[in-house]
């Protein structure tokens, strides 16, 4: 239970987070060129749409491992952050390893909504990522679908933990990279609809009025135990300077307050969430666990690709082979 203090903390953390969503990562920058992988458009009838993936197909002979790899809260329909921001697709090329990136998906969670929303349209994720793109994978790029993996990032580091719990016979290794997997704790929910409501979503059409509905369902914190005998991997920064970023540094010359204002307070409520997550799966048998909470760290991608690196070492690799 969070003390009163803390959930005071909590809400309000995820209060300023929520109002600076709005402003934080306004323009993108040009995507980095990338030799390894195609883009492939894969037909989901869940959602009577195909969907751009980024698939990078392992090299070597014999069926595959596949990691799939979601995008954060502002996905873009026709890229991923992880190839505009990232070099982990060229990284992953010679991994003997297929992946999967799926583009799209902002304020979704990555999950099957329950209506329809006049916005965000028809969102069934959990089911284009568990069954038809898996289904693809196997059918054309040789993946064994016995070997996998997800990951992901803010939004989707919750997501990633919600299906890996939701599923933990098809998944063996799970990584979130600044999550927040305590959806239903006070703070945290209103945090997540204010995130979908950013996009334009209404949330009650995910998962109904919190904190009834699939709100408890979809809860990495309260399925951890799913997770027994699986790799999972946490990380998080406390949101107090960077070693990328000298402008998020108090008292550095190039210190931008606006800057630390906005970025701040998300990666304060992902170091909280992630470490009551951590204690809530430290008692769950036999989870090999790998965590990774730094005295400094932004919301960002810098820190975002350096944990994806480790997580392959620690986490991912060991799962595969």
């Amino acid at each position: 239970m969070l003390s009163s203090a803390r959930k005071r903390l909590t809400a309000g953390v995820l209060a300023a987070a929520a109002a600076a969503a709005g402003t934080l990562v306004a323009v993108a920058p040009a995507p980095q060129a990338s030799a390894a992988g195609t883009v492939e458009n894969v037909y989901s009838h869940a959602m009577h749409r195909s969907v751009p993936v980024k698939i990078i197909e392992g090299k070597g002979g014999g069926s595959k491992p596949t990691l799939y790899l979601l995008d954060g809260l502002r996905a873009p329909a026709h890229n991923s952050g992880w190839l505009i921001e990232t070099n982990v697709d060229n990284y992953m090329a010679n991994k003997g390893t297929n992946v999967a990136i799926p583009f799209g998906g902002a304020g979704s969670f990555y999950t099957n909504w329950e209506r329809r929303d006049p916005k965000l349209g028809l969102n069934k994720w959990e089911t284009f990522l568990t069954k038809e793109l898996p289904a693809y994978m196997k059918s054309k790029h040789n993946s064994d679908n016995r070997r996998n993996g997800i990951a992901g990032l803010s939004m989707s580091g919750t997501a990633a933990l919600n299906l890996a719990s939701r599923h933990p016979s098809f998944y063996k290794a799970v990584a979130s990279y600044s999550g927040y997997p305590t959806v239903t704790m006070p703070g945290f929910g209103q945090g997540i609809q204010a995130s979908v409501m950013e996009m334009g979503g209404n949330p009650t059409n995910m998962w109904g009025v919190w904190p009834a509905g699939e709100w408890a369902a979809n809860d990495p914190f309260l399925t951890a135990g799913n997770l027994a005998g699986k790799r999972v991997y946490v990380s998080s920064g406390t949101g107090v300077g960077s070693k990328y970023d000298s402008s998020l540094t108090p008292g550095s010359p190039r210190f931008n307050p606006t800057k630390f204002a906005q970025m701040v307070p998300l990666e304060v409520a992902a170091s909280t969430s992630s470490q009551l997550y951590i204690a809530r799966l430290a008692t769950v048998p036999g989870v090999k666990l790998t965590t990774d909470i730094t005295p400094d760290g932004a919301h960002w991608w810098d820190y975002w690709e350096a944990r994806f690196k480790q997580s392959w070492n620690t986490t991912f690799r060991p799962a595969f082979f």
